[in-house]
């Protein structure tokens, strides 16, 4: 049964949603922030609690926070940072790696990326890169699986 503007959930995603939102003080706060644009590994952020989080431009790219991409990704039942699988094609078009042009600190709790597609709406919080970090590491390790 459905209802309008409620969203059922497993037990697993109820948890994995009340573990985050109880991330606070220190957890969200950055001790360093190493953004890779040179060499193409991607962000690494060390925590004033202690620990270290990890994301590839191309998870990144994937989890933008923004409104459209949030929703597109809702509509399609996607995690941020997982993507739509591609349609086999006999000859498939060559297709550039996400990469950012620039990288911008907003305020003292976000940065902004200008992604080498144009797109650059998204401001990656420092809340919301906290609290998507097990996702990201989560997927990487489905990832390495295959």
């Amino acid at each position: 049964m459905s209802h309008d503007g409620i969203k059922f959930v497993s037990k697993e995603e109820a948890e994995r949603a009340a573990a985050r939102s109880h991330l606070t003080g220190d957890a969200v706060r950055p001790a360093k922030v190493r953004v890779d644009k040179t060499g193409g590994t991607g962000l690494t952020i060390e925590w004033r609690d202690g620990h270290t989080s990890h994301w590839n431009f191309a998870w990144l790219r994937a989890a933008c926070p923004c409104a459209t991409c949030h929703e597109t990704r809702e509509a399609e039942g996607l995690e941020p940072g997982e993507t739509k699988p591609k349609p086999q094609a006999l000859l498939p078009m060559y297709e550039a790696p996400p990469r950012p042009f620039d990288v911008e600190p907003v305020g003292k709790y976000a940065l902004r990326f200008r992604w080498n597609d144009g797109h650059e709406a998204g401001l990656y919080s420092w809340d919301y890169l906290r609290n998507v970090c097990d996702e990201a590491a989560a997927q990487s390790g489905r990832e390495n699986a295959r």
